[in-house]
């Protein structure tokens, strides 16, 4: 499974609901969280290994949950500032704003829903797979003096993406 460089069309593609929760659905759920945790990240979503389909897969202190149909139902008030990178984005990270608890639905990778409430960096990798999902970049929700900051990283992506490399290499 090989994860997408910044420029891939399916990270700016909104994903589609999955329909059922099944063998060959887990199949992948599974090489997800082992693609992710070669990379050393903290959460990967589908469009990210080329899946234009609403799942994602996160690792927080040990814990590894498996999300389908994700969708937030309310946040907090509170907004906090935090520094995220992206695997699709190597080399890159700012800080992004985002609200520090949610709660939020989805199914497990048995098919049953599940209602909880996200804090700190569970809540924060939440809302960054979920934007993946949207087609949204981390990069999308940072200061314009902070996207000037790393615009000849960008460029230079956008111009290895054009030369052929699309995936990112472990």
């Amino acid at each position: 499974m090989n994860i997408v460089l910044y420029e891939h069309p399916t990270l700016r593609t909104k994903s589609t609901e999955v329909d059922i929760v099944d063998d060959e659905l887990r199949k992948i759920l599974d090489e997800m969280v082992e693609t992710m945790r070669k990379a050393n990240g903290v959460g990967l979503a589908a469009n990210q290994v080329d899946i234009p389909k609403r799942f994602f897969v996160l690792e927080v202190e040990n814990k590894v949950k498996k999300i389908v149909n994700p969708e937030i139902i309310e946040s907090s008030d509170e907004i906090i500032e935090y520094e995220e990178g992206c695997l699709s984005i190597p080399g890159i990270y700012k800080k992004v704003n985002r609200p520090s608890e949610i709660k939020v639905k989805y199914l497990n990778e048995k098919g049953e829903e599940v209602i909880e409430e996200l804090k700190e960096m569970w809540a924060r990798a939440f809302q960054h797979e979920l934007d993946h999902l949207d087609g949204v970049l981390f990069i999308d929700r940072i200061s314009v003096l902070n996207k000037r900051l790393i615009s000849k990283k960008l460029e230079l992506m956008k111009k290895e993406f054009a030369k052929g490399k699309k995936y990112r290499e472990e």
